[in-house]
């Protein structure tokens, strides 16, 4: 059995069982008992814990990442404080790994992986707004929920992993998604992240790697010196601008990837939008890299963390024969080149009679308002243009079947591509909002976005006794009513029924502060105070009675340690009439507090000392001998 199965971490987190191991960390189901809920608590091991400089990375790393908060990042709800035992606590996820997802589904369709790689970005994007690398992007450490949502997990210890230096077996998992400057050991940024989640696209895509090998190092070796299969030469559904964005993201070059998870969200959300969208600047810069940086072999040397046997002969070797394979490719390569750019010479001049010649240029005309029919037998088109049509738009200024949009524009001048690219209009079509109530705000996102009518969302949020916390429980539109391409729904979504403070006044602080914790509240020091109540009853409250609460505000009680007590020294006079030893009995408000045996003879004065509430009155009463003596009121 599990060593750690059973046990309470910091009287809060009993252990339950475990449900994950890595290399670097079991992951455990616990219960928080503080807050009554399921958690997820990843323990470090102890191979690692060993080392100091490794456990102050890891709780430096685990409380930084703890200050994140995103709908795309798992998260961190607390970070161990003591030295017995390293660990984080997290959300407890109901769902798999993108890696197991893929390997359930098979092909994706170009559409899905869309939608997964977008809310990757969006999770990228929020933790590098706060300077927080992951360094570990791979489909293992990104969770699909049951609604479709994602969320990026393993931040903090991902991070950690480049205190090892050897690219070993255990790291293959890893290296198949790692950036040529995290194999060559260079500075990283978040641009590496970047090139790791083109790589999971990448992969999304054409449901393989890009590279491929027997050892963690021979895969390194690629991504340094490689170049990969385009995606739409392995899956010819993809669409051009989804492989132009994966090439950007996968760009061996630091400045022609992606400078930020933003900037790689623009051009995402453009493609969703417009899939026929043509990304010019994409294509130019790829091509620029491969005309001024050509791929070079290099020694596996360059890649951290490869054996020495790697780094000597095997890798020079391989280098020199790659680099000698190469050129003799580009002299081929080149010369084919120039002999079909002299026999396509040949070719026009025999065809045009070497001396007619066509006009250089030609304009392109402005087609707005025609039909296809009508514009393909236009003069200016006839002949010189080909028409495509790429798509249909609504648009209210048009006729149905009317063009709307071209490219390139009218007026532009065109030698060769004589290629125009339109959009025709369409009628507006209508649907029915369906009724999403009681789904959750995601899985409702992807229920209305199956309509394919690019929707745009408000989230509002509001209490409701019928609605559990989470779940849609109004839109606008409301169900039944119409609902037209771009509109903008409204999804109100339950916060739960609303939290009300209860009173505590009177109550133990023990029921009062258990009762609080439960609700989420933090029970902060308590303040002692002397009253006539029973010690460890509630007096006040900071949080009024009834006042609306939330999970995380913080409430202070005042208790009562009990009535403050005081001690009375009462002097006495035994009367001349007594003498010898008499007995004197002392009686507070009738009660016998005290008896002592006085020789009169020797002294008729004394002091008895007794103790009561501060400010409280009594009657005290002297017997002598049996026979009430003295009787008067005295306050302590």
């Amino acid at each position: 059995m599990d060593q750690y199965i059973g046990k309470m971490l910091d009287n809060r987190y009993e252990l339950l069982e475990l449900i994950g191991s890595g290399g670097m960390a079991n992951v455990y189901k616990a219960k928080c008992h503080r807050l009554n809920r399921m958690v997820a608590v990843k323990i470090l091991k102890s191979d690692l814990a060993d080392s100091a400089e490794f456990r102050r990375r890891f709780r430096d790393e685990s409380q930084a990442v703890a200050q994140l908060s995103h709908a795309n990042i798992m998260s961190v709800y607390d970070v161990s404080r003591n030295s017995e035992l390293e660990y984080i606590v997290m959300e407890l996820i109901e769902g798999i790994t993108l890696k197991q997802y893929m390997e359930r589904r098979g092909q994706m369709d170009w559409r899905e992986a869309l939608h997964f790689i977008a809310q990757i970005m969006r999770g990228l994007s929020h933790a590098h707004s706060r300077g927080i690398i992951h360094r570990d992007i791979k489909p293992q450490n990104i969770m699909i929920l049951r609604d479709g949502s994602v969320k990026v997990a393993d931040f903090g210890i991902a991070c950690l992993a480049d205190t090892t230096q050897t690219l070993t077996q255990e790291a293959l998992g890893s290296v198949h998604y790692i950036s040529p400057e995290q194999a060559r050991g260079d500075r990283m940024d978040a641009r590496s992240d970047i090139y790791s989640a083109g790589v999971v696209l990448y992969e999304m895509l054409t449901n393989r790697l890009p590279f491929e090998g027997d050892s963690a190092v021979s895969v390194a070796i690629q991504h340094l010196s490689s170049v990969p299969l385009d995606p739409r030469e392995i899956n010819p559904d993809v669409p051009e601008a989804l492989e132009l964005i994966c090439k950007k993201a996968m760009s061996p070059s630091l400045e022609k990837r992606y400078a930020s998870a933003d900037a790689m969200l623009e051009d995402l959300e453009r493609f969703r939008k417009d899939p026929a969208t043509d990304f010019a600047y994409i294509r130019a810069d790829l091509q620029e890299q491969q005309d001024t940086e050509p791929t070079q072999p290099i020694a596996a040397a360059e890649v951290v963390a490869a054996t020495k046997a790697v780094r000597d002969k095997q890798a020079a070797d391989a280098a020199a024969e790659e680099k000698k394979r190469r050129n003799k490719m580009l002299f081929i390569i080149l010369g084919a080149f120039a002999a079909l750019l002299l026999l396509i010479f040949v070719i026009f001049k025999i065809a045009s009679g070497f001396g007619e010649k066509e006009p250089d240029s030609f304009e392109v005309p402005n087609l707005l308002g025609k039909t296809v029919e009508e514009a393909e037998l236009m003069p200016e088109i006839n002949g010189i243009f080909t028409i495509e049509v790429a798509g249909s738009k609504i648009n209210p200024s048009y006729e149905p079947g009317q063009i709307i949009d071209q490219d390139p524009k009218a007026g532009v001048t065109r030698k060769t591509d004589l290629l125009i690219t339109v959009y025709v209009c369409v009628e507006e079509e209508t649907e029915i909002m369906p009724d999403v109530l009681g789904k959750k705000f995601q899985e409702a996102k992807v229920f209305l976005n199956n309509m394919q009518l690019d929707l745009k969302y408000i989230q509002n949020t509001d209490y409701s006794d019928k609605y559990p916390e989470g779940e849609v429980m109004a839109t606008q539109p409301t169900k039944g009513e119409p609902l037209r391409e771009g509109d903008t729904v409204v999804l109100t979504v339950s916060k739960g029924p609303k939290l009300l403070m209860p009173n505590f006044v009177g109550k133990t602080i023990e029921e009062a502060a258990l009762t609080a914790e439960s609700m989420g509240l933090i029970v902060k020091e308590h303040v002692l105070q002397f009253s006539s109540k029973p010690a460890g009853t509630v007096l006040e409250q900071s949080l009024a009675a009834s006042a609306e609460i939330k999970a995380g505000d913080e409430v202070t009680f005042t208790v009562s340690q009990g009535p403050e007590m005081v001690t009375y020294a009462y002097e006495y006079t035994i009367p001349d009439q007594y003498t010898g030893t008499v007995q004197v009995e002392f009686r507070l408000d009738g009660a016998v507090i005290g008896n002592v045996e006085v020789d009169a003879d020797a002294s008729r004065t004394g002091t008895y000392t007794f103790s009561g509430e501060k400010g409280a009155k009594a009657i005290v009463a002297i017997l002598i001998n049996g026979t009430q003596e003295i009787g008067e009121e005295i306050t302590f």
